[in-house]
């Protein structure tokens, strides 16, 4: 008698609707971060952003109406919140204002107001540009360009090939923190310069040797000269690169992240993790 094979259940797909009076980037974070948690479930976003007018909210409503599903808004205007959640209600469409827990256990525990400016975040102020600054700084010290110009860095990332330096630099630097990364080269010698740096919290980035193979077989499809590309993706060579790597991080005390496992998400919380444990010392 055969035993039956069980089926991975179909994905249930369900629109959700996010309105924001602002980018909508911080609906968006909570979409995947909230989906993420029902694997079986697939949410088709619908996006409003910038909505700031009674006009601009009535077309809204309208494609709700058209496709209903969950509803996740940030809306400060009152009378804009009030026309979405009314309408809502008689479209009997969950609606979820996202902030207000957050924002409510902030004015208690405060004793402040609401400001109720829309896209607050957003605002061209000191934070803004200081962001802008740490990405053009990450995007000219990204693979070891400009060694010689490290000190002003918040962080230096270094590792060997393929260890997500540059996309851990990238988002890092969308946070405000000027990343530089310096690869760890088989053939060649760390810059000097990095053995003297005092402002930046230095960081070495490890992988298991499988995983860098894995990826690195990936990416030789590319490579013209096949002795080059046959070495890069050897097991054993790669061993021997990564323990190189991690005797040159103990040998200087730099603290070591294994990003194995880890997105570069991840990757980067651990990194912020430990600078502000560094400056609250």
């Amino acid at each position: 008698m055969r035993t039956a094979k069980r089926r991975t259940p179909l994905a249930t797909y369900f629109h959700v609707h996010l309105v924001s009076d602002s980018t909508g980037e911080t609906l968006n974070a909570m979409l995947k971060a909230t989906a993420s948690q029902f694997a079986a479930a697939k949410p088709l976003e619908h996006i409003y952003a910038l909505i700031r007018s009674r006009a601009q909210m009535e077309k809204t409503l309208a494609e709700i109406e058209a496709s209903p599903g969950l509803v996740l808004y940030t809306v400060i205007n009152p009378d804009l919140r009030r026309l979405l959640e009314i309408r809502c209600s008689e479209l009997q469409t969950p609606a979820i204002s996202v902030l207000d827990p957050l924002l409510n256990a902030f004015t208690d525990y405060l004793g402040l107001e609401q400001s109720l400016r829309p896209g607050a975040q957003h605002e061209l102020n000191d934070a803004y540009f200081k962001r802008i600054a740490a990405l053009d700084y990450t995007l000219s010290h990204d693979d070891g360009q400009m060694v010689w110009d490290l000190e002003p860095a918040d962080v230096v990332l270094v590792g060997v090939s393929r260890t997500s330096k540059t996309p851990t630099c990238m988002y890092l630097a969308n946070r405000g923190v000027k990343a530089a990364n310096v690869p760890l080269v088989p053939t060649a010698d760390p810059p000097p310069e990095l053995f003297n740096l005092r402002k930046p919290m230095v960081i070495g980035l490890v992988a298991s040797p499988e995983r860098l193979a894995q990826i690195r077989q990936s990416r030789i499809g590319g490579m013209n000269a096949e002795g080059a590309a046959e070495e890069y993706s050897d097991l054993e060579l790669i061993r021997q690169e990564v323990l190189k790597a991690k005797r040159l991080f103990a040998k200087h005390r730099w603290p070591t992240i294994d990003v194995t496992r880890k997105s570069v998400e991840e990757t980067a919380a651990a990194i912020l993790t430990k600078l502000s444990a560094r400056q609250n010392q």
